[in-house]
């Protein structure tokens, strides 16, 4: 935008110097042979008295003394003065008995007659190219220097004017950009044009808005942890009144693995405020955690499961409670959305830039508008899907090749 605003106000000033100083240097050129032209009549004027009387002693020394040639053509024949040929405008000045100004070639002929008793005199002179031209060249030099001198101070002047108004417009991109790397503590500072200033002081604005929604936003995940932990208190307590120890264990570990999901989701509201980390993990360890907890569900609803997991670290730029929850997203939709006896799959490889984590089942299936963020055909929030996609680099779900639904996921390797 500067280079844009510094170029139309040199392209103005162009054509302003233009329609100014071309009218100026024809007037310059035309000053300069009226001079000479004026300077030759004088000349002329002197002479011509002296060529009616006939006088030759007197005409030969009057043409001698001026500054310009003159010749003087007497009825005889003679010559007096600049030796010259007698040229077609003499000529037709001596048989008409007129003044002439005639171009030659770039010269002007300037010749008089003079009509006296013994015929007709006729006095001429010519004013050279150079004399009709005399400091037109310098003069043109001159108003071409001045013209690039208002040039350049114009493009100077247009440029801090310029600089002046995309000044604020920069700072106030750098202050968009820092917001939304999460620096909600930063403001632009208003000012520039007023219009300039009216859209710092929204964009202010909006940067509080912002910090209140969050704030907000954290007292009620707080809520409704303190919501959530109540009812899993009294669930532990009735695990203790199971009959059979290993169901009881196993309901115990599902009630914690639900606090532990509330915890780290307030952890992550209270992060909101801190700059991004770039956290890692154990892909293989977490896949391998979260496999074994719903192998146990698996069993009791009947459901074949095949797993191929690697038995060495798989390292990801993810992190394991994220990754977990991921994986936990989508195997709860396996068993949510087929029935029971529905056979599913798990398979993580390492890929050249981190690693894919595929999530297949034989059921249904389902169109691939139910993908969509909050949309569900099954009454629940529709989020399952968008919790995984929000951990990969990449997410796809295409038909299964026995039929049903296969979803991968390119988890992204660490730094370096």
């Amino acid at each position: 935008m500067r280079a844009r605003l510094t170029l139309l106000v040199g392209a103005t000033t162009v054509l302003v110097l233009l329609a100014f100083l071309v009218p100026l240097a024809l007037l310059v050129r035309q000053v300069a042979e009226d001079r000479a032209m004026s300077r030759a009549d004088d000349v002329l004027r002197t002479v011509v008295p002296l060529a009616g009387s006939g006088d030759r002693d007197a005409i030969r020394l009057a043409v001698t003394a001026q500054s310009v040639p003159v010749s003087v053509f007497l009825p005889d024949g003679t010559v007096l003065g600049q030796e010259t040929d007698r040229s077609p405008a003499v000529r037709l000045a001596a048989a008409r008995g007129e003044a002439l100004t005639v171009a030659v070639d770039d010269d002007r002929e300037i010749v008089v007659p003079v009509v006296g008793a013994s015929g007709t005199t006729v006095v001429s002179t010519v004013v050279a190219d150079d004399d009709l031209r005399h400091g037109v060249g310098r003069a043109w030099l001159t108003l071409t220097g001045l013209g690039f001198v208002l040039v350049l101070l114009s493009l100077l002047v247009a440029d801090r004017l310029a600089r002046a108004i995309t000044a604020p417009i920069t700072e106030l991109s750098a202050v968009s950009h820092r917001l939304a790397q999460a620096e909600l503590t930063v403001r632009a500072n208003p000012s520039g044009p007023a219009e300039l200033r009216e859209v710092a002081g929204a964009l202010n604005h909006l940067a509080d808005r912002i910090q209140v929604l969050l704030k907000t936003e954290r007292e009620r995940i707080a809520d409704l942890s303190h919501r959530v932990r109540t009812p899993l208190t009294a669930l532990r307590l009735e695990t203790e009144s199971l009959r059979d120890p290993g169901e009881a264990a196993r309901v115990s570990a599902a009630a914690d693995e639900v606090a532990r999901a509330v915890t780290a989701l307030i952890e992550q509201a209270r992060r909101r405020d801190e700059p991004p980390t770039r956290a890692h993990s154990d892909a293989a360890a977490v896949v391998r955690d979260r496999v074994a907890f719903w192998a146990v569900l698996a069993e009791d609803t009947g459901r074949a499961l095949t797993q191929e997991i690697p038995s060495g670290p798989v390292p990801v730029a993810v992190a394991a409670d994220e990754l977990g929850a991921a994986l936990d997203a989508l195997l709860g939709n396996v068993f949510a959305h087929t029935p029971d006896g529905t056979a599913f799959g798990v398979r993580l490889t390492a890929a050249p830039h981190g690693a894919l984590l595929t999530v297949t089942d034989e059921g249904p299936g389902f169109t691939p508008e139910a993908a969509g963020r909050g949309v569900s055909a099954a009454g629940s929030t529709g989020l399952g899907l968008d919790i995984a996609r929000q951990v990969a680099a990449s997410f796809t779900i295409e038909a299964a090749p026995r039929g049903g639904t296969e979803v991968r996921l390119r988890l992204p390797a660490p730094p370096g």
